[in-house]
């Protein structure tokens, strides 16, 4: 005899307000998503012209000569963290956009791509806080070990 748990044979299904809730946070998802993109094109535009923005700033009057070479590393790191912030911004518009379409034509594949994207969307930022947290714990480590060397 097979055994099935509960779980196997239930099926959910979701009420009006439940339904009207996803909606919202659909639209809600997806003005962030415009938003976050918009925010990578300046971050884009930023890395591109942050060697010339530096060079300006180290010619004026009481600024050091060391801000003047800063442009490009200034720009590498605008540039990655707007790669980094390409892809959970992806997530979220492809959440937003499929859960729209799933409630606009009733559809559950829809429904079920969108929920997929938004558990990508969690993993990344989750995975990208694990590895934040991580690299400010080594930081911490290193930075007490340099203060007791330098004892």
């Amino acid at each position: 005899m097979e055994d099935n748990s509960v779980f196997e044979n239930f099926e959910l299904q979701l009420d009006q307000s439940a339904k009207d809730f996803l909606k919202e946070t659909a639209k809600w998802a997806y003005f962030l998503s415009i938003m976050g993109f918009i925010f990578i094109g300046l971050m884009v535009v930023i890395a591109i012209f942050a060697g010339t923005i530096f060079s300006t700033l180290g010619g004026m009057q009481g600024m050091g000569g060391l801000t003047g070479g800063m442009g490009g590393l200034i720009g590498v790191f605008y540039f990655i963290i707007a790669v980094v912030y390409f892809f959970p911004i992806y997530y979220l518009n492809k959440f937003a956009v499929n859960a729209k379409r799933a409630f606009r034509e009733n559809d559950s594949a829809a429904l079920t791509s969108s929920f997929e994207y938004l558990k990508s969307h969690y993993k990344f930022i989750g995975i990208l806080t694990l590895s934040i947290l991580i690299l400010y714990g080594v930081a911490f480590i290193f930075s007490i070990i340099g203060l007791l060397f330098a004892r």
